[in-house]
């Protein structure tokens, strides 16, 4: 058994999202004049200069507060605010691209994707088909009868698999290139335990039946809105794998040597070696922490 050696990317929350301020919008008007807004094109993409990314002034984007701007909290005193905009220039990342990046910068970016992705999907209520408005600062959509929603997350598992020693069991997709190799996962069914679902998972991708689950640890993933659930668990290598449901191209048994070979040469985006026979996922992922936790392990 190990245990995360640092909070996943995405997790490391350091922005106060100010609930207060949502329920009041005098508040987020008065605040609106020294606040900042992160601009996403449609896309997903960010400015960034410098290496950083780039904050514009909210008066910049419009005069007050809009309803096509999305209140993401505060820090430092400001209120931080995010919306779509068609017409970014320059460099532009999206959150994958954007590599190694403070904590600020991580919360602020997923938690604005996370926001607009919803947003652009939510323009007309589930129920009814009638169409909605956005409420609480951007934190909820109201229909005229006042029914009011909020964002959903997709919660899911992913699943460091190791043989309880040595090895572990990693697993590339159809649409991933060739070396790309990466922990199982998948999402939660309705009347389903997060442990249930690890087991399930495994056993339908890769044909592996598991025990000894144990949870690492949770990150959200704006891709749109998942929140991946962390867990390790024990599987057999001489168990036949099967890739039953047809989501998994390959899969093999790494040695820790090799993960941590893979782990040194960089990630999937970065990697210079071309001899290697392994590629590991980048660092904003969780999969990537608990494969450096797994493998740092003793």
């Amino acid at each position: 058994m190990f245990r995360l050696k640092d909070v996943p990317v995405l997790s490391r929350s350091t922005i106060d999202r100010a609930e207060h301020a949502r329920l009041d919008p005098d508040t987020l008007r008065q605040g609106w004049g020294k606040a900042k807004i992160l601009l996403v094109d449609s896309r997903g993409r960010v400015r960034v200069e410098d290496g950083k990314v780039v904050l514009d002034p909210a008066v910049s984007f419009a005069e007050t507060t809009s309803a096509a701007a999305v209140f993401v909290g505060e820090a430092d005193g400001a209120h931080l605010w995010a919306a779509r905009s068609a017409e970014l220039t320059g460099t532009l990342r999206d959150l994958r691209a954007l590599g190694a990046t403070d904590d600020f910068t991580a919360d602020l970016v997923s938690t604005a994707y996370a926001l607009l992705n919803w947003h652009d999907r939510s323009s007309f209520h589930g129920a009814d088909g009638t169409a909605t408005t956005p409420g609480r600062g951007g934190w909820s959509r109201l229909t005229a009868d006042g029914v009011e929603d909020f964002p959903r997350i997709d919660p899911a598992v992913i699943c460091l698999v190791s043989d309880g020693a040595d090895r572990v069991l990693l697993a590339r997709q159809h649409s991933w290139p060739p070396k790309m190799f990466s922990l199982l996962a998948g999402f939660v069914e309705v009347g389903e335990s997060l442990e249930r679902c690890v087991e399930r998972e495994v056993l339908e991708e890769v044909g592996v039946d598991v025990h000894d689950i144990n949870y690492l640890g949770s990150q959200p993933w704006p891709f749109p809105r998942s929140l991946m659930v962390g867990f390790s668990a024990v599987g057999d290598p001489a168990q036949e794998l099967v890739f039953s449901d047809g989501e998994i191209e390959e899969a093999h048994w790494f040695t820790r040597a090799e993960v941590r070979a893979a782990l040194a040469d960089g990630d999937w985006s970065t990697a210079a070696n071309d001899s290697t026979r392994l590629l590991v996922p980048g660092s904003i992922s969780i999969a990537r922490t608990i494969i450096e936790s797994w493998a740092e392990a003793s």
